[in-house]
């Protein structure tokens, strides 16, 4: 029997009974990170690598009953040797490293390959079986340097704050949005963090990561003349509702790997798009899988079918696990 199989309440570790990331409860889970699609309420135990405790803690609630190892460091469970390794996606992210009698499999939850100081950067870790994501398995998908990406926000921000108008820039409010607000150019102007924001900005800076000093956007008011050259990140789920009657004039954009599509952008109705992800792109997906050493690939949530193929033309044993993942947020209340 397989190490690793799929099953109704999510990916089962069938010799050492426990799931990983699963989205039902169960009694022993393992979490590779804190985003809403990997990381459930409801389960008895959660083990975690220790970098993303203050985020599970703050989105799954303080009283979790809830394990931490270090990255690297290995727990013996039923047999199974377990340890968490640094994935690269956000804070506290983590591929899980599972061996018994003398097999390895790695399930990497979500990645991606480029560092950017927010996180442990992406360690490969070898092994006969490797679970990836898919989520960019297209040959589309290739980022462009995430500094070029940060210099475009900013020159977006300035030509908006000599104009008098605030800058809106939607981004995922765990992760993305730290990724954005340790990059770009603070000095700019004043910059205003959504409710659903500033905790996590909070968690980051408890962690040793870089964030610039946010003010919660609730606070202001149209008439406040900071707003003319202000910088509000903000989620998706409050384009277009009341809440961002509060900015006046503004210009909206939107960043995500999404953008790299023209298509996207028009239905999002925003000014910009920046192409910016916390996810492998597909030189990214390939170099990772390559690294591992694995003759045989398991791929979930994304463009799986293509991601297959192509594995399969090059040689190697893979298919694809059916998984609920892929909605990193959660519906967000906009009034914040």
């Amino acid at each position: 029997m397989d190490l690793v199989v799929a099953r109704p309440e999510g990916l089962y570790c069938t010799a050492g009974d426990f799931y990983i990331d699963p989205w039902k409860p169960v009694e022993r889970s393992v979490i590779t990170h804190g985003h809403g699609d990997h990381a459930h309420t409801g389960n008895e135990h959660y083990l975690a690598a220790a970098p993303g405790e203050g985020i599970l803690r703050t989105r799954l609630g303080q009283d979790i009953n809830l394990q931490l190892l270090e990255y690297g460091e290995v727990l013996q469970h039923n047999g199974v040797t377990l340890s968490f390794h640094p994935a690269g996606h956000v804070l506290g992210s983590a591929q899980v490293r599972l061996e018994y009698k003398g097999e390895v499999w790695v399930a990497s939850g979500d990645y991606k390959v480029e560092p950017d100081g927010t996180c442990a950067p992406f360690e490969p870790v070898r092994c006969h079986t490797f679970i990836t994501e898919s989520t960019f398995g297209l040959p589309i998908y290739r980022w462009q340097p995430q500094a070029e990406i940060f210099e475009e926000v900013n020159q977006w921000w300035r030509a908006n704050a000599e104009q008098g108008k605030a800058s809106v820039l939607f981004a995922y409010s765990f992760g993305k949005a730290q990724r954005l607000l340790h990059g770009i150019d603070a000095s700019i102007g004043p910059i205003l963090a959504h409710g659903s924001v500033e905790p996590l900005n909070r968690v980051y800076r408890d962690a040793g990561v870089y964030i610039p000093e946010t003010q919660y956007a609730g606070d202001f008011k149209k008439t406040d003349p900071a707003l003319r050259n202000a910088l509000i990140i903000a989620p998706p789920s409050a384009g277009g509702s009341t809440w961002m009657r509060r900015f006046g004039e503004y210009s909206d954009a939107f960043a995500s790997g999404w953008m790299r599509l023209r298509g996207t952008r028009r239905r999002r109705g925003v000014d910009r798009g920046f192409v910016l992800s916390d996810h492998a792109d597909w030189p990214g997906l390939l170099w990772a899988i390559e690294q591992t050493g694995a003759e045989r690939v398991m791929v979930t949530h994304g463009s799986v079918e293509v991601l297959v193929r192509y594995l399969r033309d090059i040689g190697l044993d893979a298919q694809g696990f059916t998984t609920e993942y892929g909605n990193e947020e959660e519906p967000q209340e906009v009034a914040s």
